[in-house]
């Protein structure tokens, strides 16, 4: 048994240099060098998430095509007097949706969804300004490596995209005799939304793994089980994006029987617009059917997801499965719910957050697979 030793006793060079002892140091100093990053990017996720929720609310309160002008300065200031306030009201009387379906309303009612759409930009401007300013420390501080500075210039590139996609997008319902924004448009907006924060979870998720623990779970990582939560990963995103489709056309506030629509498998009016491919955007029938579909394909791929991870030699593995085959099922529910119900306001909004926990939780699970933690074995 060896004697307990001082706590002044001089320890040996060789004892500090062990590869233990080394890999504890390097993994301290990773993750204090990672602690300003980690911030930023954890901010710029519930910044973003935020972002995706108050952009559907504005969709589903019909506040999108409110302003009608991209300003990304001068924009940044609401209306102050009753002038200006009659100025804005006197745009929006210009445009279809007010024309043929909002004669009646008033000043005061125009507000309320004027604010919706406000909201949404300035938060636009929010996360903007987060990123440049975290950006730029970062950089000048010596803080961010090569790789993290490739991967938020992709954030960047990446927001800066999504604002003129909005202004498209709202360019589409502003002439011609559409009262809402193109679903499409929509779909590409909401669809680089998300893209943005499944990176920002990635990356959050990769900047916790030090460089010693990254190289030795690269020899542990069960490669038989990364290329299928890749594609699970794909079927969340498709769902999210024919999603945005149903929400473009209000298609879930039709067909509100499960689990049939209109008493049909699928409804026979689903190929009844011209030209055909404008269906799978457009028909309310058959964008609502796809959505049902691809939750249904995904569900049943999750199972599959879940089973194959039950072979991991990780706890952890297996349990980041459970939670997202857990998370899957709840949002089935939603949505089943939400369609039953005519998409009220906050079920919608819920089922939508849901889709933001479905791909933290899908992200979770990849960088388990790919950089499986240490594992304490059991006796």
């Amino acid at each position: 048994m060896s004697e307990k030793r001082s706590i002044f006793e001089e320890v040996d060079a060789d004892e500090v240099n062990t590869p233990e002892s080394k890999d504890r140091i390097g993994t301290a100093r990773s993750k204090n060098f990672n602690k300003p990053l980690k911030i930023w990017l954890t901010l710029l996720f519930v910044l973003v998430a935020l972002m995706i929720v108050v952009g559907g609310l504005t969709r589903l309160t019909d506040s999108g095509l409110s302003i009608t002008e991209w300003k990304p300065i001068t924009g940044a200031l609401p209306p102050f007097n009753m002038e200006m306030w009659q100025s804005e009201f006197a745009k929006y009387k210009t445009i279809p949706e007010f024309q043929i379906q909002n004669k009646s309303m008033t000043l005061l009612e125009f507000k309320t969804i004027y604010w919706w759409e406000w909201g949404h930009r300035q938060l636009g401007r929010v996360v903007g300004l987060v990123w440049l300013i975290g950006f730029v420390w970062l950089v000048v501080g010596k803080k961010m490596s090569g790789i993290w500075t490739t991967r938020s210039l992709i954030i960047g590139g990446l927001g800066g995209l999504q604002g003129a996609i909005g202004w498209w997008m709202v360019s589409s319902g502003l002439s011609g005799r559409m009262v809402d924004v193109a679903s499409y448009r929509l779909a590409v907006h909401l669809g680089i939304a998300f893209l943005i924060i499944t990176l920002i979870t990635w990356y959050l998720l990769q900047a916790n793994i030090s460089d010693q623990e990254r190289i030795r779970s690269r020899r542990e990582r069960e490669k038989n089980l990364i290329p299928i939560t890749n594609i699970l990963l794909g079927f969340v995103f498709l769902q999210i994006i024919v999603g945005a489709l149903v929400a473009g056309i209000d298609a879930g506030r039709g067909y509100t029987d499960w689990p049939l629509m209109n008493g049909e498998f699928l409804p026979t009016e689903s190929f009844s617009y011209t030209p055909i491919l404008s269906n799978f955007t457009e028909n309310p029938a058959l964008v609502q059917f796809n959505h049902r579909l691809i939750g249904y394909l995904t569900v049943l791929y999750t199972i599959f997801v879940w089973w194959r991870c039950r072979s991991s030699s990780f706890d952890a593995t297996k349990r980041r499965s459970n939670l997202v085959l857990l998370i899957v099922f709840l949002q089935m529910i939603m949505g089943i719910a939400t369609v039953i119900y005519a998409a009220p306001l906050g079920w919608a909004i819920v089922h939508q957050f849901g889709a933001i926990l479905i791909i933290v939780f899908v992200q979770s699970l990849r960088s388990q697979i790919s950089f499986p933690k240490k594992q304490l074995v059991q006796l």
